[in-house]
């Protein structure tokens, strides 16, 4: 017999957790919608050449990580592993910044061959916010706004701290370059064999580098902000003034750095301690170079993703207590002794929906004994157990004041619509 297991590294929610899930994804809705941020629906699957020019041919994500096939006419197709270049994508197809801009924000699972571990999966799920057409320090400020206002609406704020750095232009970089990879040449006897490969094809990744044998020498080498311009200096200038007069603490951090050529000035991290090594929560930055990848049209962009089980890893972390919010609690479960119980039991049920539609219902039909029954209804923290005695009478049980009494069925129904809704 074949013993049914879930795909490594692909995680069943079970319904234990989900209403967590659900908390956090109304906060989500609810701060993007409060920023002006409108939704969007991206498929799955996207054409691999969409990541092959978006996020680069070298990078671990295409080359090693992508759930990519043939689809039935030949297409190469893949799982989508993140989702700012679908979101352009779509963008420029449905040409959406004719003549205005957007503020646009998605929910949904991506997918990456890669090492399962704690906060890591190979289908995790992501809340990305876009903004194009907006090429000021301003919209990178207003990004971070949104972060800082939704981990603080989390009770998460005072667990994460904000990174930031500039990564200039296309030009600027590609000086800023030259001398870092002369700097890491005069060290080559330093580097390990990953980071052999990257100063071939992306020499940037490798201030990176966890290496503790290395982090001397990568401390000591030059610096991207040494290579910026007037404008960008100005730039990432602003954004710090910015973030200064919204009372929101940030570090600047030299080594934080996107190697790929469409990202421009603005990057940013919020990261935390609480999680070991997978410390990123949040991660973001501008990308008005992405756009071009695609066409003769430049479009500025900027953007940040959160994943959601390290975010709810988090959470859970630093939480002092269990949040009800957290947990699916019935309002009322319906419980009987009678042999038809299950029967009578559903028709009340259905008559208190109709009556009270504000109020979770369930309706115990296991056919156990009447003590399991209500083991099992205190079990889901409710507020009220009805029970459906031998007599034909119903009996309510008011659990936050532990009284009980009988009631009829409409008595019932105006009794739970007068009570408070938790």
């Amino acid at each position: 017999m074949i013993k049914l297991r879930a795909i490594r590294g692909m995680r069943d929610v079970l319904p234990d957790e989900t209403p967590m899930w659900q908390w956090l994804e109304g906060k989500f809705r609810h701060m993007a919608f409060r920023y002006g941020y409108q939704e969007m629906r991206l498929p799955l699957l996207e054409p691999v050449a969409l990541f092959e020019r978006a996020v680069g041919e070298a990078t671990d994500i295409v080359s090693k990580e992508m759930y990519n096939f043939l689809d039935k006419s030949g297409e190469h197709i893949t799982l989508r592993p993140e989702g700012t270049s679908g979101c352009m994508r779509a963008v420029l197809e449905q040409n959406m910044c004719y003549n205005k801009t957007q503020r646009l924000w998605y929910q949904g699972p991506m997918f990456r061959y890669e090492r399962p571990q704690k906060g890591r999966l190979r289908q995790f799920t992501q809340f990305g916010v876009e903004a194009f057409g907006m090429p000021g320090a301003d919209i990178d400020a207003e990004l971070i706004f949104m972060v800082r206002d939704l981990f603080q609406e989390l009770g998460i704020l005072q667990h994460v701290r904000l990174e930031i750095n500039s990564l200039g232009t296309a030009r600027e970089r590609s000086q800023y370059r030259q001398e870092l990879v002369a700097w890491f040449e005069q060290h080559r006897e330093l580097l390990d064999e990953e980071s052999l490969v990257r100063l071939e094809v992306n020499p940037l990744r490798i201030l990176d580098s966890k290496n503790p044998q290395m982090q001397e020498m990568i401390e000591q080498a030059p610096r991207l902000l040494d290579f910026l311009e007037d404008e960008s200096r100005q730039h990432f200038t602003t954004l710090c003034q910015l973030l200064d007069s919204a009372d929101i603490p940030w570090r600047l951090n030299t080594r934080l750095v996107r190697g790929l050529d469409c990202y421009t000035r603005t990057v940013f991290e919020w990261v935390t301690d609480k999680l070991g090594a997978q410390g990123t929560v949040c991660g973001g930055g501008r990308y008005d170079g992405l756009a071009d990848l695609f066409g003769d049209k430049s479009l500025p962009a900027c953007g940040f993703a959160i994943g959601i089980e390290r975010l709810l890893l988090l959470i859970q972390a630093v939480s002092d207590k269990d949040n009800p919010l957290w947990h699916y609690r019935p309002d009322v479960t319906i419980t009987s002794e009678l042999e038809d119980g299950n029967i009578r039991a559903l028709l009340l049920a259905e008559f208190l929906r109709q009556r009270c539609p504000q109020r979770y219902i369930a309706v115990d039909c296991s056919g156990a004994r009447l003590k399991r029954q209500h083991q099992n209804a205190l079990k889901s923290h409710g507020q009220y157990i009805v029970t459906l005695n031998h007599d034909g009478a119903i009996r309510l049980w008011d659990l936050a004041n532990n009284q009980q009494s009988e009631v009829s069925d409409a008595q019932l129904a105006e009794a739970l619509q007068q009570a408070s809704v938790r």
